[in-house]
């Protein structure tokens, strides 16, 4: 991850949210909290930041974000339906005004044919939206998070622009 480009996208946002008055929250399964602790680190984060989850198990994105069982049953928890629930799910538990979600597969194993290493879905959402898109990234566990990372700030840029 290149430090000095993710700092500048993440004072960018700051800004960005802050000029309109909102919050953010995240809710992280195969980055671990390392979105938020990117965003924690620009200074000022506390006017902007509300908070995070860290629903690295499925209990937890059920039980704390509202995930429907029945859907990570039926599309896996690497799924679009599954992070469109997290994402709107995070809103709802931290009461930000916008949040980004994110569940992947970071390797080294893990993946499948269908759903190799490297396969990253993520979504934002905010009242009265939301998209989500899918990454199919490479490079080592560290190197998907970090482009994992950059991903979720640029997402987070387009929705508050």
């Amino acid at each position: 991850m290149d430090t000095y480009l993710i700092s500048r996208a993440v004072n960018e946002l700051g800004e960005s949210l802050r000029a309109h008055n909102n919050t953010l929250a995240t809710a992280e399964s195969c980055t671990g909290g390392l979105i938020a602790n990117t965003l924690t680190d620009a200074p000022g984060s506390s006017e902007w930041f509300a908070g995070a989850i860290v629903a690295y198990s499925n209990d937890v994105k059920i039980n704390l974000l509202g995930v429907p069982p029945e859907v990570i049953e039926e599309h896996g928890a690497v799924s679009r339906p599954v992070v469109l629930a997290m994402a709107q799910g995070i809103l709802k538990t931290i009461g930000a005004d916008i949040s980004v979600a994110i569940s992947g597969i970071a390797g080294p194993d893990g993946g499948t044919p269908e759903k190799p290493v490297g396969t990253i879905w993520m979504a934002w959402a905010w009242p009265g939206g939301t998209r989500a898109k899918r990454y199919d990234l490479t490079g080592d566990r560290i190197t998907i998070k970090g482009q994992s990372v950059m991903a979720a700030v640029n997402g987070l840029l387009g929705v508050v622009k």
